[in-house]
């Protein structure tokens, strides 16, 4: 705990098994209170590892509900829990556990509602692996979303984050879609909600056993990505209404 705020990692999973244990091995438990492993029905052995590790609450899904709608458990089981602080790490090592004390202190200690771990703060995104194309898109996506969202984060693509308990639960989170679009879509929730956003730098890992989007998926959640910037805009200007910007 931090402050008296139970702290819980989120781990969503598919085909998870060859990295799930140097993850979890790696997280800090003088601050990490439970750590949550929800399967989006995995082929490989992501359970029975889960369960070796001695991982207590795990949640497998029996059909796959994709990206999305694995976060949703993830934080619906967390706040089922009695999570402060809830912090996504994914378990296929391309986010390093070792951030998780200081992303926690941030919010534990009220300075923030939401922190993100940011591969392009620094010059660190290309030297640790990160395709070209992959460094030109995200920047170019960020430059947008920031110019429509009105904000100056350095990414919106990281998928390492932490929320407080606050936040879950008053965005509609639920309504979000259940694709890779889910992660940018609770961001634009966050600013519509007034919370303001840190970031911390974080490193650049790529490997063969780190998860990674198709280009028909990529180029599906690029579409999503400037389409919730703009209903975003539209929203603040009164000229559309979207469920997802309902706060529960």
């Amino acid at each position: 705990m931090i402050n008296n705020k139970k702290v819980v990692v989120v781990l969503p999973a598919y085909n998870a098994a060859k990295t799930l244990e140097i993850t979890y091995n790696e997280i800090d438990f003088n601050i990490v209170d439970d750590v949550i492993l929800v399967d989006d029905m995995s082929n490989d052995d992501t359970v029975e590892v889960g369960k070796k590790l001695g991982i207590k609450h795990i949640v497998v899904h029996e059909q796959n509900k994709g990206y999305g709608g694995n976060q949703k458990s993830c934080y619906n089981k967390a706040l089922q829990i009695g999570a402060d602080i809830v912090i996504m790490l994914h378990p296929d090592y391309q986010y390093t556990p070792k951030l998780i004390p200081a992303m926690a202190n941030l919010l534990g200690n009220e300075l923030y509602h939401v922190v993100l771990g940011s591969r392009i703060l620094g010059t660190g995104a290309l030297k640790g692996g990160m395709p070209l194309i992959k460094y030109i898109a995200n920047r170019g996506l960020t430059f947008i979303e920031n110019i429509l969202l009105n904000a100056k984060l350095s990414e919106y693509h990281t998928g390492y984050r932490a929320f407080s308990r606050e936040v879950l639960e008053t965005i509609n989170y639920n309504a979000n879609s259940d694709n890779f679009v889910f992660d940018n879509q609770m961001l634009a929730q966050t600013w519509y909600a007034g919370y303001e956003i840190a970031e911390i730098t974080c490193p650049t890992k790529y490997f063969d056993d780190a998860s990674s989007i198709s280009i028909k998926n990529s180029t599906i959640y690029a579409i999503g990505v400037l389409r919730t910037a703009c209903q975003y805009r539209l929203q603040k200007w009164g000229l559309l209404k979207n469920k997802i910007f309902n706060h529960k």
